[in-house]
């Protein structure tokens, strides 16, 4: 490649990323990274997500630069010819021992993280989950509220072949449940998680974290959720034919709220047990239909 055609190339290539640059700033682009979520430790998760992002973005500018530096100022067109070492014990060292201080740097903020993640101590309530095939069961612990939580009605009819229903008029295609798991804010949770059939996986991406469930086997996790509102996640481990059917929508309430909720849940005796084996018959009430 001459010298006119290489520069011609990186005409090109900064022109490509001048356009990219000139994309409207309105453009969401929150999409293409890690939700950062509304509790404390998904914000910790979020930041050393991008710290150790920017320090990879760093290292590969540098390396790439170098190397695309070097073949451009050393190439055999200017008259440059080739060193004739092989062997270099100072800069041996320097490659070794940069990369482990850098690895080290990384590793340090990362294990206590993950840690603290793990750390279920002073928790105010424990909520019961287990993945079923394919839906979800939560059992607040010690308050006698239990329930089953399957894809939203709406959602299950519409995505069947030749139901005649377009999913963009069902709102949360496939993202909402007949029964969200309903918690307080400001308070500090503990999460048992597991599996009554086969490996599952709960996935709350605003609480910065997922928690495999699995058969026989009780996980633990945490979470203080900060803010009121809707949150949305699934089942992150392929388990069976309707995996991508098994949402996970959580409500978080002021703890006012959630306890009024609670109280007239057991008031009202619903949702006492759990009957995994009442799935309904969908199949069939769309044939009657």
């Amino acid at each position: 490649m001459t010298a006119a055609t290489a520069m011609k190339r990186v005409g090109q290539l900064t022109a490509l990323a001048a356009a990219f640059a000139a994309v409207p700033a309105s453009a969401d682009f929150g999409l293409l990274n890690m939700t950062e979520g509304v509790t404390e430790s998904s914000r910790e998760i979020y930041g050393l997500h991008m710290t150790i992002f920017m320090i990879t973005v760093v290292i590969g500018v540098g390396v790439f630069g170098a190397m695309f530096y070097s073949i451009f100022r050393h190439r055999k067109s200017r008259g440059v010819t080739p060193s004739k070492f092989h062997h270099s014990t100072t800069m041996e060292i320097v490659w070794t021992v940069i990369p482990l201080v850098i690895l080290v740097a990384m590793a340090v903020p990362a294990t206590q993280v993950l840690i603290d993640l793990d750390d279920t101590s002073g928790s105010e309530m424990t909520v019961k989950v287990t993945g079923y095939q394919w839906f979800w069961g939560y059992e607040y612990r010690g308050e006698d509220v239990q329930f089953l939580s399957r894809l939203s009605t709406d959602s299950d009819r519409a995505r069947r072949l030749d139901s005649g229903i377009k999913p963009a008029s069902v709102d949360n295609y496939l993202q909402n449940v007949d029964q969200r798991l309903v918690l307080p804010v400001d308070t500090r949770i503990r999460f048992q998680i597991t599996g009554a059939d086969v490996i599952h996986s709960w996935w709350m991406p605003d609480l910065g974290w997922k928690k495999d469930a699995i058969p026989g086997y009780v996980n633990e996790m945490w979470t203080e959720i900060e803010e009121p509102g809707v949150y949305r996640g699934r089942c992150a481990e392929l388990c069976g034919r309707d995996h991508g059917f098994m949402p996970i929508v959580v409500e978080a309430l002021p703890k006012a709220e959630f306890e009024t909720w609670l109280a007239n849940r057991q008031a009202s005796g619903e949702g006492m047990t759990a009957d995994a084996d009442a799935t309904p018959d969908t199949d069939g009430e769309l044939a009657a239909r």
